[in-house]
C-alpha cells in the first residue's frame, strides 16, 4: 500500500525574513557570527537552598541554559514572540481517531514529534488567536491514555508546548496506523499559539522525539513496522511548490515516489547515504559552486528540513553568494543579506550544492524571500552561524522533488525545472 497527502499553501501565511531567521536560530540554537539584533546567552540557574540574608546558594544543582535574546537600542530582553516566524506555509491534512477527526499539521523534517492541539488545553487558549480544529480523545472509541508518559518541547528563547500522550489510529493518506502515539498538548506559550495548523507531524528519526520516559515511534516508523507499505519502499517523498504559482502541485508520498514527477525533470535521483545519529536527515555537502566557481568545503554536512523555509550554510559561501548580486549588501538590522527588489533574473547567480556527489542547483525565483524595504529583497539563503552543519530549508527543497529513504538510509534529489515566479509575496 501506499498513500499520497496533498499539501494546503497556508493563506494566512506572511513571509518575513528577520522572523524566520529568528525561528531558525530558536530551533537550532546557534549563535549568529554577523552582526544583527539577536543572539543566545548563557544563563545559570542554581537549584537548592539559598541564604536568608544574601540570596547565595547553598549545595543544589548548577544548570547552564541558553536563551535567545534581542539588543534594541543598546537594551537587551527577551524576544518578543511577534518576533519570531510561528506560522508555517505549509499544511497537510490528517486523521485521528474513530471517527477521525481531520486535522492540518505542519509536516517537519526537522523534528520528531507528532502533537495537536487537545481539549486538554485551557478554554482560553483554545479558543485564542487563530482558529483550530481542536483533538478531542473523548470522542475516538479507540482512544488509549499511555499512562505516566508525557512529552515537551523547548527552546532557548523559553517558549514550549507540553502536554501527556495517549495512542489512537493516525489515518495518513488512506494508511491508517493503529496505536500511533498522539502528543496532547496541554499547555502552549505564546509563540506556539500563532500558528494557523493544528500541530506538526515530525518526520525525523525517532531518537529525537521528546516523549518521557521512553521515545515512541514516528509515524514512518510505524508505517514500516505494520507492513502498511511496501519492504522496498521505506520512505516518503516531498514536492513542495511555490506558493505565487497558481495550481502548483505540492504533495507528500508514503511508500512510494511518484515517478511522473521525477519524469517530468528528465533527471534521475541522487542519492546521498545519510547519517542520522543526530536525529537529522544529514549527508554530506563538501562543496557548492556560484556561477560555476566551486567552493571546496571539506567534511561539511547539510540537513533536509521541510520545517525551516530559509536556506543556512557557511559564511565564506553565502558571501560568495551575495557579492555575485550587484548592490547586495549585509543588512545588520534585520540580521540577514538583501539585495535589490529589481535585480533581473539573469543578473541572479547560479548556485548550487552537493548532495553528495552531485551538484543541485537552487531555483533562482527561491532567492527572493520575503520584501525586506527600501526596494530590498530579503534572501533566501542566510548564514547559518555556528551551527555545525548547513540547513537546507524550504528555499533548497523547493527546487527537487525529494526522498527520503528510511530502509536505505539515504537522501535523494532530483533538481525540478525553474519556475517563472520571482515573487516574494
Amino acid at each position: 500500500m501506499a498513500s499520497k497527502i496533498k499539501v494546503i499553501l497556508n493563506p494566512k501565511y506572511q513571509r518575513n525574513g528577520t522572523k524566520s531567521y529568528v525561528h531558525a536560530l530558536r530551533k537550532f540554537g546557534f549563535d549568529p557570527t554577523l552582526e544583527g539584533p539577536y543572539f543566545h546567552v548563557n544563563r545559570v540557574s542554581q537549584r537548592g537552598k539559598f541564604t536568608t540574608a544574601e540570596k547565595r546558594p547553598i549545595g543544589g544543582r548548577t544548570r547552564i541554559h541558553r536563551v535567545l535574546q534581542k539588543k534594541t537600542d543598546g537594551q537587551t530582553g527577551d524576544v518578543p514572540a511577534d518576533d519570531i516566524q510561528n506560522d508555517t506555509e505549509y499544511l497537510a491534512q490528517v486523521g485521528i481517531g474513530t471517527p477521525a477527526q481531520t486535522l492540518s499539521l505542519d509536516f517537519d523534517s526537522g523534528s520528531s514529534d507528532l502533537w495537536v492541539w487537545s481539549t486538554e488545553l485551557p478554554s482560553s487558549v483554545q479558543s485564542s488567536g487563530s482558529s483550530h480544529t481542536i483533538f478531542d480523545p473523548s470522542k475516538s472509541s479507540t482512544w488509549k491514555v499511555s499512562s505516566g508518559d508525557t512529552w515537551k518541547i523547548s527552546y532557548g528563547d523559553g517558549s514550549s508546548a507540553s502536554g501527556n500522550v495517549g495512542t489512537d489510529v493516525l489515518d495518513l493518506g488512506g494508511l491508517k496506523i493503529q496505536k500511533q502515539a498522539i502528543e496532547l498538548a496541554k499547555e502552549l506559550s505564546s509563540e506556539f499559539q500563532q500558528s494557523e495548523g493544528d500541530g506538526l507531524l515530525g518526520l525525523a528519526w525517532d531518537s529525537i522525539n521528546t516523549v518521557q520516559p521512553s521515545a515512541v515511534k514516528t509515524p514512518v516508523d510505524n508505517l514500516i513496522s505494520q507492513n502498511l507499505i511496501p519492504t522496498d519502499a521505506q520512505l516518503f517523498t516531498a514536492h513542495l511548490g511555490e506558493a505565487a504559482i497558481k495550481n502548483d502541485n505540492s504533495f507528500y508520498t508514503f511508500g512510494y515516489i511518484d515517478q511522473d514527477t521525477v519524469n517530468a525533470t528528465g533527471g534521475q535521483i541522487t542519492y546521498a547515504a545519510v547519517d542520522n545519529s543526530q536525529g537529522f536527515w544529514t549527508f554530506d555537502s563538501t562543496s557548492a559552486t556560484v556561477n560555476g566557481k566551486t567552493i571546496t568545503r571539506s567534511g561539511n554536512t547539510a540537513i533536509a528540513d521541510t520545517g525551516t523555509t530559509l536556506a543556512l550554510v557557511d559564511d565564506d559561501t553565502v558571501k560568495a553568494i551575495y557579492d555575485a548580486i550587484p548592490n547586495s549588501k549585509y543588512d545588520s538590522s534585520q540580521q540577514g543579506y538583501v539585495f535589490p527588489t529589481n535585480t533581473p533574473a539573469d543578473q541572479l547567480p547560479t548556485v548550487t550544492f552537493a548532495v553528495g556527489d552531485t551538484q543541485i542547483a537552487i531555483q533562482k525565483s527561491a532567492f527572493s524571500f520575503a520584501d525586506a524595504g527600501s526596494g530590498y529583497t530579503y534572501g533566501g539563503i542566510q548564514s547559518r552561524g555556528s551551527n555545525p552543519f548547513d540547513i537546507l530549508g524550504d528555499t533548497f527543497l523547493k527546487g527537487v522533488y525529494a526522498v527520503f529513504d528510511v530502509g536505505n538510509v539515504r537522501f535523494g534529489a532530483v533538481a525540478r525545472p525553474e519556475t517563472t515566479s520571482s515573487s516574494s509575496s
